[in-house]
């Protein structure tokens, strides 16, 4: 069950010519594929581009009925060569993964398609995930386009400019017979807005006709001699192609060149942030006209040398606004301008940061620092008093350094009823029994462990290699490695450059699978393993039988990771049983968000035609509580809190379950896990109660009645 559902929204795609499209970025760029006459898709999920695969889902018909294959991929690896089939017969393929830890596992792939060429458009659709918001190692899919000469389009963030991207990225695939990379970033994405559409098309040559007449051609494969040539080929006929391509279509941009002495090349994803900066400074207005040159570089990769001499000559000084490093963008110029001999002063990373996000602070900073060394009129502008957006950033940057000191932060954690927790509480009260253990983390929710309050992991490698990460240290040691990774992990990659590493070297570890039915931290999309009935996919194959598969002999599979002190004594077991080999522990309970997403809407419809409903909660008894806070220690969970003793007489805080409160249970169970206080206990809440309910709360409140008043009296006698 997907994060989001795009059921209403993909009907959009049957807009015909003429018609406005108004949507968001990631439905714009599905229907400029179905304008485009693609023939195939394939792709992995992965934040910012999680949303284009549950489109593509949820739009299947739609995709079936123009003849075009959907493939959600086993990797990202799985997807890039899915695009082989534009190698040999002149049909459009995209693919689509996040960047650019999705193209770390592509980049084989990648690279062979590249060296090759292609003959058909293939066009892969990369979430950019840099900045503040990443979930990821700070790097750019630049590089990757530069290690294999894949051309690389980075279009202003807006539908129109997205959409023409899409087409003309094919067209430039085709005209250059390269594959071409379509970077967007998280805004470009979620951006809203509409463009006019034009009719979807069926491929001219479709995959049926390629596979009832099959062609091979020798040199497009990566083999000696052929491969030496293609590098060759490259940079005697690619590349040129590429650049007459870029400059006859004018996929890069220019505005009001020749209204200053200095100028702006902006990488296209970041015009808007940059048209803001310039709006703030008095430079530009809303609708992006600027009073300063800007060359906006819809294509960043190659750089077109003649398009940049034209827009520096006769100009004092440019500067770059490349977000992120290396400057390769900045190097290329440095080398174009010398070569041309040109005397334009090139800035870039001197007056804007070398690593980091370009927000429009950081870039309003950088354009006033450049703008202020050359033009005269700015200089008139920067001493006069500052403006109001100014001064509002200002008071922003005060009140985050007044507030910093005061406010805590708080790291991201386990969503509240997450079935993962428990898993991890049990960790750590099995390291209370038999010591601490060198823990191999893995990509996905379960890697929220290294963080308070758990503080377990101790490196993380990469998705599905929690297992291979520990590969080093499988000696004969009095502890043995423990290894965690997920169901999505798994199935990606974790069963063979894992699990079956670890058959194979006879390493004597413990391998903890999270399998809580659906690849979470991407979106809750369906994987081998899922529960749930899927009517285009194959779900219900467990984990358990492909570990046998690969010759694990010693695997427990928990049904309810929720059920801490099983979970506690079978991954105890795992660490001091004598049997050696790898051991896997498969823990299942659901992925409470899908699992809440599913019965809330059903609870809300139930309770709105006056149904009885009954939700669990659990509570914390304040006479009992003794305000040790062990159970939020041993949990975290978002709905375990603190509030004012309700005794005068007790000055410390005592726990409290929100209402937020799912009722999985996970606090009750580690308090009794851990030989904690007793002061949980489990409500039911009734919505729409009937007679009986009524008349046992009637009951309950009768004999309460008489007991507390029974109680008053003796209280009474007593003191007097």
């Amino acid at each position: 069950m997907a994060e989001r559902s795009f059921v209403e929204e993909v009907k959009k795609l049957r807009l015909k010519e003429g018609e406005i499209f108004s949507g968001e970025g990631i439905l714009a760029v599905t229907k400029a594929l179905l304008e485009s006459g693609v023939s195939y898709v394939a792709g992995y999920q992965g934040a910012p581009i999680s949303h284009l695969m549950d489109v593509l889902a949820d739009a299947n018909d739609i995709l079936q009925e123009h003849g075009i294959r959907f493939e959600n991929s086993a990797s990202e690896a799985t997807a890039a060569a899915t695009l082989a089939a534009s190698v040999n017969y002149p049909v459009r393929g995209a693919v689509t993964f996040k960047s650019t830890v999705g193209t770390n596992v592509a980049s084989d792939a990648l690279a062979n398609l590249a060296s090759g060429g292609v003959k058909g458009g293939a066009l892969i659709i990369v979430g950019e995930d840099y900045g503040e918001g990443s979930s990821i190692m700070q790097e750019r899919s630049h590089a990757f386009a530069m290690k294999s000469q894949i051309w690389l389009l980075d279009p202003r963030p807006n539908l129109p400019s997205m959409v023409q991207a899409v087409k003309m990225g094919f067209e430039l695939s085709e005209a250059s017979s390269t594959p071409v990379m379509l970077e967007l970033r998280i805004r470009a994405c979620h951006v809203h807005g509409f463009f006019t559409a034009q009719d979807n098309k069926r491929a001219p040559f479709t995959l049926s006709e390629a596979m009832d007449k099959p062609k091979r051609d020798v040199s497009r494969i990566v083999l000696p001699p052929a491969s030496y040539l293609h590098e060759q080929e490259k940079i005697k006929d690619r590349w040129p192609a590429a650049v007459k391509f870029i400059q006859d279509q004018g996929l890069n941009e220019f505005y009001a060149e020749d209204a200053d002495d200095v100028g702006i090349l902006v990488q296209g994803g970041l015009y808007n942030t940059l048209v803001r900066a310039l709006e703030r400074l008095g430079l530009a207005d809303i609708y992006g006209q600027t009073r300063v040159p800007l060359y906006v570089m819809n294509v960043t990769y190659p750089l077109v040398d003649e398009e940049i001499v034209r827009f520096c000559k006769g100009k004092k000084a440019v500067l770059m606004v490349e977000e992120g490093q290396p400057n390769f963008i900045e190097q290329n110029l440095s080398m174009i301008l010398r070569q041309a001999q040109s005397s334009t002063v090139l800035h870039g990373k001197d007056v804007l940061p070398m690593a980091g996000e370009y927000t429009n602070a950081v870039v309003f900073n950088g354009l006033k620092s450049f703008l202020s060394q050359y033009q005269k009129a700015f200089k008139a502008f920067n001493e006069s008093p500052s403006d109001g957006a100014e001064d509002g950033q200002v008071r922003a940057q005060n009140a985050l350094q007044t507030m910093t000191p005061l406010v805590h932060a708080r790291p991201p954690g386990f969503c509240t009823g997450c079935p993962e927790r428990p898993i991890f509480t049990a960790m750590k009260l099995m390291e209370r029994e038999i010591g601490e253990h060198h823990i191999s983390a893995d990509i996905g929710c379960h890697l929220f462990s290294i963080l308070p309050p758990f503080n377990l992991g101790n490196t993380t490698m990469g998705y599905g290699l929690g297992t291979a990460g520990a590969s080093a240290l499988n000696v004969d040691a009095k502890k043995r490695v423990i290894s965690v990774m997920g169901d999505g992990g798994f199935w990606h990659n974790g069963l063979t450059s894992g699990i079956a590493n670890a058959v194979f070297n006879k390493s004597d570890n413990l391998t903890v699978v999270v399998d809580n039915s659906y690849t979470s931290a991407t979106g809750g999309q369906d994987v081998l393993s899922s529960k749930a009935l899927n009517s285009s996919r194959s779900t219900g194959h467990q984990i358990e039988k492909a570990v046998k598969g690969v010759g694990v002999q010693w695997v427990r599979t928990v049904h309810k990771t929720y059920d801490i002190a099983t979970m506690k004594q079978i991954m105890k077991e795992a660490l001091t049983t004598k049997d050696k080999g790898p051991k896997v522990v498969i823990a299942q309970s659901e992925c409470m968000l899908n699992k809440q997403r599913r019965e809330k809407p059903l609870v809300r419809a139930a309770i709105k035609k006056g149904q009885r409903v009954v939700r669990e909660k659990f509570g914390v008894d304040s006479d009992t509580c003794t305000g040790d806070h062990s159970c939020i220690r041993i949990s975290g969970c978002p709905s375990l809190s603190i509030k004012d003793n309700p005794d005068p007489l007790r000055l410390e805080p005592v726990a409290t379950v929100l209402d937020s409160c799912v009722g999985c249970g996970v606090c009750g169970e580690a308090s009794h896990a851990a030989v904690l206080c007793p002061s949980f206990y489990k409500a039911q809440i009734i919505t729409n109660p009937n007679r009986l309910d009524r008349f046992l709360e009637a009951c309950r409140h009768w004999v309460i009645e008489r007991l507390q008043q029974r109680w008053i009296k003796k209280q009474m006698a007593y003191h007097f």
